[in-house]
Order: structure tokens, then C-alpha cells, then sequence
């Protein structure tokens, strides 16, 4: 990246947060947490996220419901026959997919190899703290294993810095092995650990970079998704990339909520869950943890 590129990401990533931050006289006093402090405000924004994305997408056939899922299973203890429980449920609700730790990915693939369900991976995760080559070589195999989608966890601590060349070429390392070969790239920016206007930064380099989602969260980090997180986010990728809402959906309420902020995929380990919810079942005990 040249001198001027790098300026006109700075200049982009500069307009972008002029045009998310609300002046000072559009906020309440108690304004860190929108949906706590403006509940009028945030069924404004609710309102207008359902018109985005269509009511229909939750209110309408349950398997609709299952196909917005990823059903996920990224505890470090989770054993053969968890994954395989995990894919068989997949397969059963036809989620979008099942989001597993890199070790596990062949086995899912062939688990569900034929079906309509995908097969995710994590990379950089949960800390997104290696470096930049090391994340492109973790695509690379996860792609090699069956991996259809890729969710990356962002250099936190090289956004902080104020490092953005860093940051959008540790992306790049990975949105670029995922267009060569066909996969779906999210970008996971950790936004608990974040300012409003890092999260509009993370998200305008996800975008330069390529990525066709950015993600709320790890499911690890101090918070998960928040309904004014992603409609932050979705404010500042527009209609063209993907918003992804992960830890902390556990029922139908909360996963209507972020679909209606913005969402196009929630990360769940409570998807089954969700599913039977929708469709007035009796529920299920939901997974521990994500």
C-alpha cells in the first residue's frame, strides 16, 4: 500500500465516522448504551432494519429461520461426538452451517458432505493476535479441509493503535485466499472491546479489504452481540456486505432482535433451540457455552 493509498483510507475511514457519529445535541445524557438509555430510538432503528431485511425472514417458514443460523460449537473441550452431534442436528434443521474449530473441519465436511449445510471456521481466534501470514496459512488449510466460510478475528490491538495499514493487510491475508477459492470471508471485530468509532474503522477496513461480512464478536470476549452494535455496523458496510450477530443469541427474541438491527446470520450454540421456538415446539436443552 502506497502513501496516497494509505491517505485515502485514512480519508474514507474519517468520512465514515462523520457520518455515523450523532452530534452532541442528538444524544441523551445517558447515550453509552442505546438500547437501555433510548428505546424509542432504538425501535426507530429497529423498525428500519426490518424494512432492510424483510419481515418475513423471521416471521415466515421456520426453516428460513434455521437457514440464518450457524450453529456453533467452538468450546476447546468439545469432543468427536459433540461435533458429530452437532453436524447431525445441523443436517436435521438445515442450518446455514456449523462454525468449528479448524481441527474439526474435515470431519463436519464429511459429515455433511451432500447436504445443504456449510462448513465454518475460525481463524485468528479467538484473540486475533497472530500475525498476518499465519492467519492467510489457517484459510488456506481450513479451505483445504472443507471449510466453505471463514471468520477472522481482526489485529484488536493493532486497531487501537491507530495501525490501519496493519490491520486492513492482516485482513487481506484472509479475504484474499477466500475469493481465490470460493469461500465466504467475515470479518470478527470484537466490538465489546471497542469504541463506537473503532467500530466504524474496523468495519470501513473489513470493507476495503474485501470481506463479505464483518461479525460482532468472538462469543469469548468481555460481551456479544449487542442490537446496537450491529446496527452500527450495518449502517456503515450498507446493504452490499453481510452483518453476522455471535454471542449471547440464546432464543427466538433475541435472534428477531439482531435480524432486526441488521443482521443477515446469527453464530449460535442454541439454534435447535431457536428452530423449535419458531416453529411453538417444545425446546431443547441449548449447548453450554459457544
Amino acid at each position: 500500500m502506497t502513501r496516497d493509498e494509505l491517505q485515502r483510507l485514512i480519508d474514507v475511514i474519517v468520512q465514515e465516522l462523520s457520518a455515523v457519529t450523532p452530534s452532541s445535541s442528538s444524544r441523551c445524557a445517558c447515550h453509552s448504551v442505546l438500547s437501555e438509555c433510548c428505546p424509542d430510538r432504538l425501535r426507530g432503528v429497529i423498525d428500519a432494519g426490518a424494512t432492510r431485511v424483510g419481515v418475513h425472514t423471521v416471521g415466515g417458514a421456520p426453516s428460513t429461520v434455521a437457514a440464518m443460523i450457524d450453529h456453533t460449537l467452538l468450546k476447546p473441550d468439545a469432543t468427536r461426538k459433540d461435533i458429530e452431534d452437532l453436524c447431525r442436528e445441523a443436517a436435521q434443521f438445515s442450518f446455514a452451517t456449523v462454525c468449528v474449530n479448524p481441527v474439526w473441519v474435515a470431519l463436519a465436511a464429511r459429515l455433511l458432505s451432500g447436504s445443504s449445510v456449510g462448513v465454518c471456521s475460525v481463524v485468528g481466534f479467538p484473540l486475533g493476535a497472530t500475525t498476518a501470514d499465519v492467519k492467510q496459512y489457517e484459510t488456506r488449510r481450513a479451505i483445504f479441509d472443507g471449510a466453505r466460510e471463514i471468520d477472522m478475528v481482526i489485529n484488536v490491538g493493532a486497531l487501537k493503535s491507530g495501525d490501519f495499514r496493519i490491520v486492513e493487510r492482516d485482513i487481506a491475508a484472509v479475504t484474499g485466499p477466500c475469493r481465490d477459492c470460493g469461500a465466504l470471508s467475515k470479518v470478527i471485530i470484537e466490538a465489546a472491546l471497542l469504541t463506537d468509532d473503532e467500530k466504524v474503522t474496523a468495519c470501513t477496513l473489513a470493507k476495503a479489504a474485501g470481506a463479505d461480512y464483518v461479525k460482532t464478536s468472538t462469543g469469548f470476549g468481555p460481551g456479544g452481540a449487542t442490537a446496537a452494535d450491529v446496527a452500527l455496523m450495518r449502517r456503515v458496510v450498507g446493504s452490499e456486505m453481510g452483518v453476522k450477530a455471535a454471542g449471547g443469541v440464546r432464543d427466538l427474541e433475541g435472534l428477531k432482535a439482531m435480524v432486526a438491527a441488521g443482521a443477515t446470520r446469527v453464530g449460535a450454540s442454541a439454534g435447535v433451540k431457536i428452530v423449535q421456538q419458531s416453529r411453538g415446539e417444545k425446546t431443547s436443552t441449548a449447548p453450554s457455552g459457544y
